[in-house]
């Protein structure tokens, strides 16, 4: 994680330096988002079964079953696991939820995931429109007095949470090691918080007034650095980011727990992507 992503290390005495250094991290997100196997490159989302299929932009047929995901390759194909040239049958075996694997098809990256207790493959190429038009994530200018300081209050022990998923019909079970407060015009405010990518940190699904409106209706996504000693919390909604789904149908990204909805506009962090279109 770059210092860009810790939310508490920012200089928001000096409007200047914020909003500098809010264009880096924004600029090198969107970067990320848009690389050439980046989550814009994804051309499908192919649930997988005992019966073997073919999958749009990717070799041979593909399968799941109790030994976990199979794909047999016709002869002259080849793809590349771990570096390491595979022909004929190759079983991936069973890939733990949320985990994945990326098998290496000349320029295309094959996906092979489990998500929502589903095994899934997902081709990316680097020529798909989605990616190669990307022009960049529409955001609110940054802010500095969306900077709030909170709380850290965690749970007895972490209460297994099940959300919704951009996909009809998917679950999702997350830990929810506690919950982080906050106030915000006056109104003391509280989320659910998930544990982050990083050990110690913390992330957070949300949604506000501005939902459906001017940012994506489904979600939003916040990091949030280790809390300090005394449960001290720095919330930047300026980096407020969309998930993957506010760009593509081809992403199964969890929603906000229910309480998650803050009854109150947060005008900062990013905007429902060109791509969705306008809100009608």
């Amino acid at each position: 994680m770059s210092v860009h992503d810790i939310p508490g290390t920012l200089d928001v005495t000096d409007p200047a330096v914020f909003a500098a250094e809010w264009e880096e991290w924004h600029r090198d997100k969107d970067a990320r988002l848009a690389s050439e196997h980046g989550f814009l490159a994804v051309t499908g989302l192919h649930w997988l079964s005992a019966e073997p299929r073919r999958v749009p932009g990717a070799p041979g047929s593909w399968s799941t079953g109790p030994e976990g995901v199979v794909v047999e390759l016709d002869e002259g194909e080849e793809i590349l696991v771990d570096g390491v040239p595979v022909r004929g049958r190759h079983l991936f075996g069973i890939i733990p939820e949320r985990g994945g694997v990326d098998a290496v098809w000349g320029d295309t990256v094959i996906e092979v995931a489990k998500r929502g207790g589903n095994d899934v493959v997902r081709p990316r190429h680097p020529e798909h429109p989605l990616r190669t038009a990307f022009t960049g994530t529409p955001a609110y200018e940054p802010d500095p007095r969306w900077v709030v300081t909170g709380r850290y209050e965690a749970f007895d022990a972490p209460r297994p949470t099940t959300v919704g998923a951009s996909v009809e019909g998917l679950r999702h079970v997350y830990d929810a090691p506690g919950r982080v407060v906050f106030r915000l015009d006056g109104r003391e405010l509280s989320l659910t918080a998930f544990n982050g990518s990083a050990p110690g940190t913390l992330t957070v699904l949300f949604t506000d007034e501005t939902s459906g409106v001017t940012t994506y209706a489904a979600n939003r996504h916040l990091a949030v650095a280790a809390p300090g000693p005394d449960g001290t919390v720095v919330l930047d909604f300026n980096r407020a980011t969309n998930l993957p789904c506010a760009y593509t149908d081809f992403a199964t990204c969890p929603l906000p727990p229910a309480e998650n909805r803050l009854p109150v506009a947060i005008e900062a962090g990013e905007k429902i992507p060109h791509e969705r279109g306008p809100v009608s």
